[in-house]
């Protein structure tokens, strides 16, 4: 397939392409002569760039459409190699975007080498993930009436351990027991698997709740979800993490040492 912009290619080139694949005493096919290819020409471009054209005849190309269009000179692979793009590692999670409700914390990582001639594109810079600071900004602990414990699936737990937390801030945590009160519809209309646990949540079901770093309040040592400073027979709200929509209540039981629920009604505090 020919370049349209590129400037026509006279007969005589084509009576002379089979030639200029040779060198002077007839070598090889891909040999170049003294002068032409990418390494001469000392640049490799990206996209598609007309001017990124080696000497020839014929004329070859040394940008990264050249391989698509297939007329890159002999020495592309070569002179311009497929470099993919590095990222750096993630840095710690933010705050809470907003302290006081429900809201998410963010990720990033830096490039430290950019794709270049085909390489694999760059992996997504940032992550966001839901969260819950019971605290404002200025230290102050957030009226718990009116927010609701925001909780995810226990394998989140295993995940999130391996993340690697520092010895000095592991806790040794807790699980509470609550009875679920009634289930709004929204949260069985998922399809995303990491939100099918929401599925077997059922009114008057127990679920356990397990409290651990770094969902724990460091100065506390507690999840402010947790209901503890809540009055008898109260009625606690909580929020499925990552769906808004899939929301209720539920009263506290108690609290253990550790959690006995089964798989699916095995929670924990973000």
């Amino acid at each position: 397939m020919a370049r349209s912009g590129a400037a026509g290619i006279l007969p005589l080139a084509l009576a002379l392409a089979a030639v200029a694949t040779m060198s002077p005493a007839g070598g090889p096919p891909g040999t170049l002569w003294p002068g032409q290819g990418c390494a001469a020409l000392g640049r490799c471009c990206p996209g598609r760039d007309l001017t990124c054209a080696a000497r020839g005849p014929p004329r070859c190309f040394c940008d990264q459409a050249c391989g698509a269009v297939r007329d890159c000179c002999a020495d592309y692979a070569r002179a311009c190699p497929a470099v993919s793009c590095v990222v750096a590692e993630w840095s710690g999670w933010s705050r809470c975007v907003k302290p006081c409700q429900v809201s998410y914390r963010v990720r990033q990582r830096q490039v430290l080498q950019e794709p270049r001639n085909g390489g694999a594109l760059c992996p997504p810079l940032e992550e966001q993930a839901g969260c819950v600071e019971y605290r404002s900004r200025q230290g102050a602990e957030c009226l718990q009436s009116l927010l609701p414990a925001l909780i995810t699936i226990g394998g989140y737990g295993k995940e999130r351990k391996k993340q690697g937390v520092a010895k000095e801030l592991e806790t040794v945590g807790y699980c509470v027991q609550f009875r679920l009160g009634p289930i709004p519809g929204s949260c069985r209309q998922v399809r995303a698997p990491h939100a099918q646990w929401m599925k077997y949540l059922a009114q008057g079901h127990m679920v356990c709740v397990r409290c651990e770093w770094p969902a724990q309040d460091i100065r506390s040592r507690r999840c402010y979800g947790d209901g503890g400073e809540a009055a008898g027979n109260q009625l606690l709200l909580w929020q499925a993490a990552g769906h808004p929509r899939c929301q209720g209540t539920w009263e506290r039981l108690g609290q253990l040492r550790d959690c006995s629920c089964p798989e699916v009604h095995s929670l924990i505090f973000i």
